[in-house]
């Protein structure tokens, strides 16, 4: 059984009962049926709405569940793993189900009136496409806007988070003010389309409820008229009173469900965009795969700032090197790993993966071969054992628990109430700094990759969080080709070499 079987076996229970409703109804008014069996088609009614929202709540949630798993192990950002994927509520709980039942209930209705009254059931055959004609129209206006309102946010998600990750050196050198104001900019935007889309909804609702209506009242004044006549009976025409609102009711919901999960239908199809892209143009090998990593003459340059990040560097690193980084703050160190993993573009130069060049790999696929450890890892909302296997998430609790305790954290990790199983707040809440350090290195040795980028990760720890920390690097960079920003002693004495930048000189 599918997952969407549910929904098409839920929309035919709920033809039957809504046929049944009207009948029972009709008969009951017309004084030929007993109440008792009206009310038991309510009842079953009731409970069909409440099973409909039960399991439309549990696939939702396990389809969220699945894409986020597929898409961790595409190395989706962080906005479309969040908010992106929490727009897809109304989409899998509120628009499928909705439309099955849009596709069953108005058959239904028309079978029953073609038995009842065939005049009527014409009259309903001929208007019901209407609705879906209309919400057409609309709907392809609907999602131009909702494609436009999306982009804005995921630019906004991603220009922020750059912007808070870079917040000292931006304030080191006076920027804070104008990153706030291009911040405050793209809001602006993006509350316009949210609005556009909003109104366009709204609209769309309008056009369906006008054409429902009229439609509705070329079935019944129709029906009154051959009742006063004498050519139908009381029962008939009640029948064909209650059944023709219920034929345009569901595509009317329909078209308001589908503007509620607009915006998550132009996310599924970024969704199925990046879990349809060619992942096999870098392979993910081993830590003993060999790897050089040549920077020839690289300039990078942030916007509005006077002076480049990096002018004309060059370095190289050897298979299985290990290079550390030293420099004072600003001489383009973070800079520097961010281009080697695709994070800022290079303004003129190359960077060389094994003689190919970065800009014509796959982003995706070529960070998949790089563990990075960040000055200030990001640890998720969830297990200790979810957070480890970010990178991993097929691996198994054995590998997990090897991971932790070359990152010297199976100690703690096991002094945690529930151990592996525990819950963390946002950002890690709960553990300390030097914690997080090497939470994080278990998450790249996990990977298993051949390269490891790693950006101070001993800044702001005490001496004993800085030599577990650093004894765990030293670890996880056996065997790999390294790349380390680094100032401590403990760090550096892991580098096989050191290459010292020289301070950015900024125009008066």
């Amino acid at each position: 059984m599918t997952a969407r079987t549910p929904y098409a076996l839920l929309a035919l229970a709920q033809g039957v009962l809504v046929v049944a409703q009207a009948d029972l109804l009709s008969r009951v008014l017309s004084g030929s049926a007993l109440l008792l069996p009206l009310a038991a088609v309510l009842l079953g009614r009731a409970a069909l709405a409440l099973g409909q929202g039960t399991v439309s709540g549990w696939t939702a949630a396990r389809s969220k569940r699945v894409l986020r798993g597929r898409l961790l192990e595409r190395g989706a950002d962080v906005t479309l793993l969040g908010r992106g994927l929490d727009a897809l509520d109304p989409y899998y709980a509120g628009y499928l189900p909705q439309r099955y039942a849009a596709a069953v209930v108005p058959l239904a209705v028309l079978a029953r009136l073609a038995v009842a009254d065939w005049p009527s059931a014409l009259i309903i055959a001929v208007t019901l496409p209407l609705i879906p004609v209309f919400g057409a129209l609309v709907g392809r206006h609907t999602k131009q806007a909702t494609e436009r309102q999306w982009g804005l946010l995921h630019r906004l998600g991603g220009h922020f988070l750059d912007v808070v990750a870079g917040l000292p050196t931006l304030r080191a050198y006076g920027r804070d003010r104008a990153q706030a104001e291009v911040v405050g900019a793209m809001a602006e935007a993006h509350r316009r389309a949210t609005v556009r889309t909003l109104r366009i909804a709204f609209l769309s609702s309008f056009v369906l409820e006008i054409v429902a209506s009229l439609s509705v009242a070329l079935v019944a004044v129709p029906a009154g008229l051959r009742l006063l006549s004498g050519s139908i009976d009381l029962r008939v025409a009640l029948l064909v009173l209650l059944l023709a609102p219920e034929a345009y009711l569901p595509l009317r919901a329909l078209g308001t469900r589908f503007h509620a999960a607009a915006e998550g239908r132009a996310v599924l199809d970024q969704v199925n965009a990046v879990l349809d892209g060619d992942v096999t143009k870098v392979p993910r090998p081993g830590p003993g795969t060999t790897c050089r990593i040549e920077v020839q003459g690289i300039v990078v340059r942030y916007p509005d700032e006077p002076a480049p990040a990096l002018d004309g560097f060059r370095l190289s690193v050897g298979p299985g090197e290990r290079v550390a980084l030293a420099g004072p703050s600003g001489a383009g160190k973070s800079t520097l790993l961010r281009a080697v993993l695709g994070f800022v573009e290079v303004e003129t130069g190359r960077i060389l993966i094994d003689g190919v060049d970065l800009s014509g790999l796959d982003l995706a696929a070529w960070r998949r071969r790089v563990a990075y450890v960040p000055q200030r890892p990001h640890l998720f909302a969830g297990t200790v054992a979810d957070n480890i296997r970010l990178g991993r998430p097929d691996a198994s609790d054995d590998e997990v628990r090897e991971a932790a305790e070359a990152a010297a954290a199976h100690g703690f990790v096991t002094a945690l109430p529930k151990g592996y199983a525990t819950e963390l707040g946002e950002r890690g809440l709960g553990l300390s700094m030097g914690q997080r350090q090497r939470i994080a290195i278990a998450r790249a040795y996990l990977m298993d990759a051949p390269i490891v980028v790693m950006d101070e990760p001993t800044a702001r720890l005490d001496l004993h969080g800085e030599a577990l920390v650093a004894e765990a690097a030293g670890r996880l960079l056996e065997g790999r080709t390294a790349l380390l920003v680094a100032h401590r002693p403990a760090l550096l004495s892991l580098a096989d070499r050191v290459v010292h930048l020289a301070p950015r000189e900024v125009p008066a």
